[in-house]
């Protein structure tokens, strides 16, 4: 057996897919539109020492492991395919194959993985300068980067895309209006906006509303941009952007609190002290939208320690059910007024982003690294399978704290049109 044999065997053969490789071997669908090429031994290690996705994903952004052709088309082809499909023989005959050399070879870590242990030492997982660390290693890319993957909205959550030929821009500020009207914002509201980002809620909430926000995030570098921003819109009296961690924000009394996008780090074990915390910020006949990514369903794994998402994306980023996250905010109080998923707008969503990467691919690659592009290649590709395959959702779940007499503030039918 070959090397490309042994990594068709690994993808599949029907999968439309030719490999290529160091030795000179050729496998698969000749002449494909995807073109895998292993370029050194250092791949094979690799995945010798992590089967599957991981060793995959190490090979590719150490650049021993070369894909040819659109990287989405790739993994929605071998989705559902893994090491672990292959029988015993033909597992055994592939080390045969391969020999002793590349299997005793040292695979070192990409300097993009997170290494558990730097984030042992920092302390348990979602303590505050842990916390602080996994924000800086997602987050904290670089400016320029990202305006060039999210455009200018400089919006990096889901969009919502009021038809499927809305430009990304219109779709984010869709989608943060869509927000602002579920919220009911008025001139005069305070708005909190917890895991801010680079400021969007509040400088929309600011500038289409006449509402006075305060947005925080642990990014220092989102903290920066949203405040030059935010000072050349001349915005400066109604949006504020600190960099806080949202636990050490000491006003109250906010009107409304969103949170878009910042769940995903909280973890499990303290949605409830999370909940808990905004619930106090809000006067009574407050509300709150929580938009984050969820799991479709209780069943799965919330944090997978092993995988490419946690190792290179979101360390520390636990998904939970929305069933799960809607419990949660009722037992603190919340009552839940509305929820919509909007898990194809995030496919359509990172398409874009997908897109504008590969326009800026030249530019990306000298501005963060080859390892660092590719990461965000392979990271965004997939995520758009995911949605698309109903693997991950998106949802959005309006909770009101009612007033002392248990009024919800709300009239009887909302204002707008919710989907």
């Amino acid at each position: 057996m070959t090397l490309a044999e042994i990594f068709e065997k690994i993808v599949g053969s029907d999968a439309g897919v030719q490999f290529s490789a160091y030795d000179g071997s050729k496998a698969g669908s000749a002449g494909a539109d995807i073109r895998i090429e292993v370029k050194s031994p250092q791949a094979v290690a690799y995945l010798a020492k992590a089967p599957g996705e991981l060793g995959l994903a190490r090979a590719y952004i150490s650049g021993h492991l070369d894909v040819h052709g659109d990287m989405y088309t790739l993994l929605d082809r071998m989705w559902s395919l893994t090491l672990n499909d292959l029988p015993l023989s033909e597992k055994v005959a592939a080390i045969r194959s391969i020999g002793p050399k590349p299997l005793m070879m040292k695979a070192p870590l990409p300097p993009q993985e997170m290494r558990r242990s730097a984030l042992a030492r920092l302390g348990s997982r979602h303590a505050k300068q842990r916390d602080a660390e996994a924000i800086h290693h997602h987050y904290d890319v670089s400016n320029k980067f990202y305006e060039w993957v999210l455009g200018p909205s400089m919006a990096y959550t889901c969009a919502v895309f009021p038809t499927a030929d809305a430009t990304l821009e219109e779709a984010q500020h869709t989608k943060f209006d869509l927000v602002a009207k579920k919220l009911e914002l008025k001139p005069g509201m305070r708005l909190l906006d917890v895991g801010c980002g680079w400021g969007g809620m509040v400088m929309h909430a600011a500038r289409e509303y006449g509402v006075k926000g305060l947005g925080v995030t642990l990014s220092r570098q989102q903290a920066e941009w949203a405040q030059k921003a935010i000072a050349e819109a001349g915005l400066s009296e109604l949006a504020e952007v600190r960099y806080m961690d949202y636990r050490d924000v000491a006003e109250t009394g906010f009107d409304r609190v969103s949170s878009i996008g910042l769940t995903e780090h909280i973890g499990k074990e303290q949605l409830p002290s999370y909940f808990s915390f905004l619930y106090g910020k809000l006067k009574p006949g407050g509300r709150l939208l929580n938009h984050c990514i969820t799991r479709p369903t209780g069943t799965e794994k919330t944090i997978n320690k092993g995988g490419f998402i946690n190792r290179y994306v979101f360390p520390d980023g636990e998904l939970e059910s929305v069933g799960h996250l809607v419990r949660q905010m009722e037992d603190i109080g919340y009552e839940i007024r509305h929820e919509e998923n909007l898990r194809e707008h995030y496919a359509l969503t990172l398409r874009e982003w997908c897109k504008n990467l590969d326009d800026h691919w030249d530019e990306a690659v000298a501005e963060v690294g080859m390892g660092t592009a590719r990461v965000w290649r392979l990271y965004m590709a997939g995520c758009v399978v995911g949605f698309e395959r109903n693997k991950v959702q998106l949802h959005q779940v309006l909770g009101i704290r009612l007033d002392d007499d248990a009024s919800a503030q709300i009239p009887l039918r909302p204002s707008i049109d919710w989907p």
